[in-house]
């Protein structure tokens, strides 16, 4: 018999921007669009967090 071992600790599923922050669009993305130059997408990207920044203050999610 060849010893495998027992079972190693899997790690936790990681938990996105997204979900941790309880929004519905991609933290990520609008993240990356604020950090670079394209002023079209970087205007619509602050737009969206403004957005959602009064959403989550109406529901008490801050």
């Amino acid at each position: 018999m060849c010893g495998r071992g027992k079972g190693g600790k899997s790690r936790a599923k990681a938990k996105t921007r997204l979900a941790r922050a309880g929004l519905q669009f991609p933290v990520g993305r609008v993240h990356r669009l604020l950090r670079k130059g394209n002023y079209a997408e970087r205007y619509l990207a602050a737009v969206v967090l403004e957005l959602s920044g009064n959403a989550a203050r109406d529901n008490k999610n801050t």
